[in-house]
């Protein structure tokens, strides 16, 4: 009887697990409020030191490929030094992988952009891609000059985990920058987490993440945590919204 009692027990747990992750919404983790004070920002545009790898220099797709089959080039557009989404073909990723490092990446939303909230020019960074998808920790791209929407979800944002200190964010067309300082996560024999993952944020000469600690990699619906993880590449994404694709420039890693 108490085996039958136990198994009883059991079942009707993952029964009530399996409910509430149903119940789950996107919706459970935004933040609204307090809203980031809008910061004028001053202009950004960093050269390469002499020890950076050049991701993206203006030139080529050399350093890329697609996220969902490494083993075909990476398939966006890149047109009189720009790099630009392309959104039917999804994410890319960088052939190398990384722990700790500086990353400086400038980004453009375009200025006919259209739509409104997360669909208004939404990309990410994957500061670490974890697998095929969206799974890694993002760091928010999309258009905050004047488009309301939940502020952990802002540019600036740690995805669903930070809210930016300050919105700098310039108007669309004009080029923005972001500055990363990315210290991965390390993990015992076991799996278990040994250090968390922590970054530092500069957004266009603003500092909006301070060194932050972070509770595991994005997750859309529920709260994140940790999977044992090596060295990983950088990916950004293509966002699946119908506003008009956003370009990217100027992209150097300082591995650390």
């Amino acid at each position: 009887m108490t085996s039958k009692i136990i198994m009883t027990a059991l079942l009707a747990g993952s029964f009530f697990m399996a409910q509430a992750q149903q119940k789950a919404k996107p919706e459970d983790t935004e933040v609204w409020e307090p809203v980031p004070e809008k910061v004028e920002p001053g202009e950004v545009y960093i050269k390469a030191p002499s020890d950076a790898i050049m991701l993206f220099g203006g030139e080529n797709l050399n350093e890329w490929v697609m996220t969902q089959d490494r083993s075909k080039p990476a398939q966006w557009n890149v047109s009189d030094g720009v790099l630009t989404v392309n959104k039917e073909t999804g994410n890319i990723e960088t052939k190398r992988t990384f722990e700790d490092y500086q990353l400086h990446i400038e980004w453009r939303i375009p200025e006919n952009i259209n739509l409104e909230g997360q669909s208004r020019g939404n990309s990410g960074i994957f500061l670490a891609s974890t697998g095929k998808g969206d799974a890694g920790y993002e760091l928010q791209v999309l258009d905050s000059y004047n488009n309301k929407t939940y502020v952990n979800g802002m540019a600036g944002s740690i995805y669903k985990q930070f809210v930016p200190l300050a919105n700098p964010s310039k108007k669309p067309g004009e080029w923005q920058s972001y500055d990363v300082f990315w210290k991965a996560p390390t993990f015992n024999t076991d799996g278990s987490v040994k250090t968390p993952a922590r970054v530092t944020v500069m957004f266009n000469g603003v500092l909006v993440q301070n060194n932050v600690e972070l509770q595991g990699p994005t997750q859309y619906i529920g709260k994140p945590s940790y999977k044992q993880h090596g060295a990983a590449p950088i990916k950004l994404q293509a966002h699946g919204d119908k506003s008009v694709p956003i370009s990217f420039r100027n992209i150097w890693i300082r591995e650390v």
